[in-house]
């Protein structure tokens, strides 16, 4: 006689509700949308900055590779976030607060380039315009979520783990 655990998950077959704390499916392209958090947290944190970035910590990759996530399957440095509202993006609002971020970031990787150090960022003049408008991104979105936009962010393997598990 076999004994089915009855409280075992995976012997159901299914899989979490939830990425985080985030509902999976929620969004169709709730991967990408992962993604544009992680960056925009990151970007919208000046401890984490501090302490990560210009420490020179591992595992949370630097800044080029933040605004990276943000862009690489968004395209949002060659259209508007609007084009994604439904799919990635909850509303309007959620858009232009990303487009308003995304915006500034890349003014300052244009100015800086790539391959600046950290400092050159962070000691830009628009740096704080940038960090706000992608803190007031990272809140919306996180809050949509259903999650804390003020816990600390998770490392690049933590997102590889949960974009992957679902």
């Amino acid at each position: 006689m076999t004994v089915q655990d009855s409280e075992n998950p995976s012997r159901r077959g299914r899989r979490s509700s939830t990425m985080g704390g985030m509902p999976l499916n929620d969004m169709p392209w709730w991967r990408w949308r992962s993604n544009v958090r992680s960056a925009l947290h990151m970007l919208s944190d000046p401890v984490f900055q501090r302490d990560v970035w210009l420490a020179g910590a591992d595992g949370y990759g630097d800044v080029t590779d933040a605004v990276y996530r943000l862009v690489e399957d968004t395209w949002l440095d060659n259209w508007s976030a609007e084009k994604y509202i439904g799919t990635i993006f909850r509303d309007s609002q959620e858009a232009a607060l990303v487009d308003s971020a995304v915006l500034r970031v890349l003014r300052i990787m244009h100015q800086v380039g790539p391959d600046a150090p950290v400092s050159a960022y962070l000691d830009h003049q628009g740096w704080p315009d940038a960090l706000q408008a992608a803190r007031a991104a990272h809140v919306r979105m996180a809050s949509s979520d259903g999650e804390d936009p003020d816990a600390p962010p998770r490392t690049l393997e933590v997102l590889r783990i949960l974009t992957r598990s679902a």
